[in-house]
C-alpha cells in the first residue's frame, strides 16, 4: 500500500468518529446578545438629502418653499377658476362623484376598521426600518452598478478620493426616534424588523383584499367608469379653493378619494412588494433578462419612490380627515357609526397612544434584546428565506455589463501572517481543508490555479444595498468536493478568513452543501481577468450567487466541513450573524 493510500485510510478512520476540527475555531469570539453601543460602529451624521438633475445637485429643502408657493398659487388659481361660469358648469356636471357610482348602504365593517388600524401600525415600523436600511448605503441609482457619482439621490457626502472608503464607511446615523433601531450600521436588525413586519402587513393586506371583494366593499375604492377622472379634477378644484364639497364618504367616496385609495391599495402596495423582492440576489439572478431589466438598483429607487407616495398619501389623508370634519370622519372609520357622538375619538385616541408607546419602545427594546429580535425575525421569515434559496441563480451577464467600480468592504487582514504572505506575493499561501471529509489536505496558490478554472460574470449584492457586476475566475467548488470527498454527515462548509471581524476574532461563515454543489459557486482567484486585489479578497474568496455578499468570505485560509454550526461562535452560522445579528439564510 502506498503512503498516500495509508494517509487516506487514516483520514477516513479519523472522520468515522469525531471530526478533525480546524484550529481556527479557537479564534472565534461569540457575539453579545445586546447591541453594545460602546463596541459598535461610531456615529456619523449624513448631510441634507440631495437630488441630482443632469449634473447638478439640489437640496431637498428647496422643496419646502417650492411646495408652499405652489400651494398658495394653487389656492388662488382654484378660487379664481370657481368664479368662471364655464368652471361652475363643469363642477355642476361633474360634482365629484359619477352618477353610476354605487352607494353602499352598509357601515364601515369591523374587519375594515381593524385592518385600517393594523395597516397604520405596521406601516410605522416598515417606514422606520426602511429608512434605517437606506442609511446603510445612503445613495440611490438607476443603473445596475453602484458607481459613486452616478447616483440620483444621496444623503451622504461625495466619496472622498485618495483613501480607501468602504461601503461601511459610507453608512450614516439615523436618530433613534426615526430609524429602527437608530444606530449606525444596524442593518441586520433593521432588516429583521422590515421583513417581519412586512410579512404581517402583507398577510393583513391579503385578508383585506379578500374581504373587499367578498363583501362588495371594493366598490368604494375601485373606479368603474371613466367619469371618475373629470370628477376627480372637479373635487381637486373644490378642495383647493377651500370651499369643500359635501362629504358622502359614509356611502361612497368622491372620485379623488377613490383614485387615491385605488393607487395606494392596488398600485403602490404591490409595487412595494415587487420591488422589495427584486432586490433579492436569489430571485434577481434567477429571472434572467427580467432580473436585468428590473435590476436591484432600479428596484431600490422605485421602492423609495413608493415610500414617498405612502408618505404623501398619509400626510394629505390625515390633513383632510381633520380639516373636513374630524369628528364625523373618525366616527366612520374608527367606530363604524355616522352620527354626532364622540365614539370615534374614544377609539382613536387610545389606539394612537398605543402606537406612540410602541414607537418609543421599539428602539431601546431592539438595542437591549438584539438577539431576541434576530431569533424572532428568523422564526417569522426564515422559512421564506429558505424557500428563496431554492431559486437557481443561473443568470450570467456579459463583459459590457461589468461595473467600472465595485465597493470595497470588510475589515482588512491586519496580521504578520498576512503581511508575510503579501510580501511574497502569496507564494507561501496554503488553503487548508479539514473536517468531515475523506481526503483532508492543503493546496498552494499554484495548485489551485492548476485546477480547472471557471469564468462567470455575475452581480454582487451587498446587504447594505449596493451592487456591482464583475467577472470572476476560479476553481468550481464542485471540483474541490470531488477532491476532498465530503462524508454523508457533512451538511455545512465553514469558510475561515485571514482577517478578523470588526469586533475581534476570526471572520467565518457557513454554507449548506447544496450551495457548494451549485455550478456558479467557485473559489475565485481572479477578478476582471486580473488576480484578486487585497481589497477584494486576495488571494482567494468565495462566490455563491444566491446569497448576499457578506457570506462570500474573502481572504480565505481554511474550509472546514461540519455536521452543524450550533457550537461555532454564537451558533448563528457566521461572524456577522453572531456579532451584527444578520441571518444565516440570506437570499433576500
Amino acid at each position: 500500500m502506498s503512503k498516500s493510500d495509508q494517509n487516506t485510510n487514516s483520514a477516513v478512520n479519523k472522520h468515522s468518529t469525531p471530526s478533525i476540527r480546524d484550529p481556527l475555531e479557537e479564534k472565534i469570539i461569540p457575539g453579545n446578545d445586546q447591541l453594545r453601543l460602546s463596541d459598535w460602529t461610531p456615529p456619523q451624521n449624513g448631510i441634507i438629502p440631495l437630488i441630482r438633475f443632469n449634473k447638478k445637485w439640489y437640496s431637498v429643502l428647496w422643496a419646502l418653499p417650492i411646495i408652499f408657493v405652489l400651494l398658495v398659487a394653487g389656492i388662488a388659481t382654484a378660487q379664481w377658476l370657481r368664479e368662471l361660469p364655464s368652471v361652475q358648469i363643469f363642477i355642476q356636471n361633474y360634482p365629484g362623484v359619477p352618477v353610476s357610482t354605487v352607494a353602499l348602504e352598509t357601515e364601515f365593517p369591523l374587519w375594515m376598521r381593524i385592518g385600517h388600524f393594523l395597516n397604520l401600525l405596521f406601516m410605522v415600523f416598515i417606514i422606520r426600518s426602511g429608512i434605517q436600511i437606506l442609511a446603510d448605503h445612503p445613495r440611490l441609482y438607476w443603473h445596475r452598478d453602484s458607481t459613486p457619482g452616478t447616483e440620483w439621490f444621496r444623503f451622504q457626502k461625495t466619496v472622498p478620493k485618495g483613501r480607501v472608503w468602504t461601503s461601511k464607511d459610507d453608512s450614516v446615523t439615523i436618530p433613534g426616534w426615526l430609524g429602527l433601531p437608530g444606530v449606525r450600521h444596524s442593518v441586520g436588525l433593521a432588516r429583521w424588523w422590515h421583513f417581519s413586519v412586512n410579512t404581517l402587513w402583507l398577510l393583513n393586506g391579503i385578508v383585506v383584499y379578500s374581504l373587499l371583494f367578498y363583501t362588495g366593499q371594493w366598490q368604494r375604492i375601485v373606479p368603474t367608469t371613466w367619469e371618475v377622472f373629470p370628477n376627480a379634477v372637479s373635487i381637486a378644484v373644490q378642495y383647493l379653493s377651500l370651499d369643500f364639497p359635501t362629504d358622502k364618504s359614509w356611502t361612497k367616496y368622491n372620485s379623488l378619494q377613490q383614485l387615491a385609495y385605488f393607487i395606494t391599495v392596488f398600485v403602490a402596495a404591490p409595487t412595494s412588494v415587487f420591488t422589495g423582492l427584486m432586490q433579492s440576489p436569489a430571485l434577481s439572478n434567477h429571472l434572467g433578462w427580467f432580473g436585468r431589466v428590473f435590476n436591484r438598483q432600479r428596484a431600490r429607487s422605485i421602492h423609495f419612490l413608493a415610500l414617498w407616495w405612502f408618505l404623501f398619501f398619509i400626510l394629505v389623508h390625515v390633513t383632510l380627515v381633520f380639516i373636513t370634519g374630524a369628528r364625523d370622519n373618525l366616527n366612520m372609520m374608527w367606530a363604524g357609526v355616522n352620527d354626532d357622538s364622540w365614539s370615534g375619538f374614544i377609539v382613536f385616541v387610545p389606539l394612537i397612544i398605543l402606537t406612540g408607546i410602541l414607537w418609543a419602545a421599539a428602539t431601546p427594546f431592539t438595542i437591549r434584546h438584539a438577539r431576541l429580535v434576530q431569533k424572532i425575525g428568523a422564526f417569522m421569515v426564515g422559512p421564506i428565506k429558505g424557500w428563496a434559496e431554492r431559486f437557481d441563480p443561473k443568470s450570467e451577464l456579459t463583459e459590457k455589463d461589468i461595473s467600472p467600480f465595485l465597493w470595497p468592504n470588510g475589515t482588512m487582514p491586519d496580521s504578520k501572517e498576512f503581511d508575510d504572505l503579501l510580501v511574497n506575493d502569496f507564494a507561501g499561501y496554503r488553503l487548508r481543508i479539514y473536517g468531515l471529509v475523506e481526503r483532508p489536505g492543503e493546496y498552494s496558490l499554484d495548485e489551485l490555479r492548476s485546477m480547472p478554472q471557471q469564468d462567470q460574470i455575475t452581480t454582487h449584492f451587498c446587504i447594505q444595498g449596493w451592487s456591482g457586476v464583475a467577472k470572476w475566475t476560479g476553481v468550481p467548488m464542485r471540483h474541490i468536493l470531488d477532491l476532498i470527498r465530503p462524508m454523508p454527515e457533512a451538511r455545512y462548509a465553514v469558510f475561515y478568513s485571514l482577517a478578523e471581524g470588526a469586533h475581534g476574532g476570526v471572520y467565518y461563515d457557513c454554507h449548506k452543501m447544496e450551495n457548494m454543489k451549485h455550478e456558479l459557486t467557485i473559489l475565485a482567484l481572479d477578478m476582471n481577468e486580473d488576480p484578486l486585489s487585497v481589497l477584494h479578497g486576495a488571494p482567494l474568496r468565495l462566490r455563491c450567487e444566491n446569497e448576499l455578499g457578506f457570506k462570500m468570505v474573502k481572504w480565505i485560509t481554511a474550509i472546514e466541513f461540519v455536521h452543524d454550526f450550533a457550537d461555532l461562535g454564537s451558533g448563528q452560522g457566521g461572524y456577522n450573524e453572531d456579532h451584527e445579528f444578520y441571518g444565516y439564510k440570506m437570499p433576500i
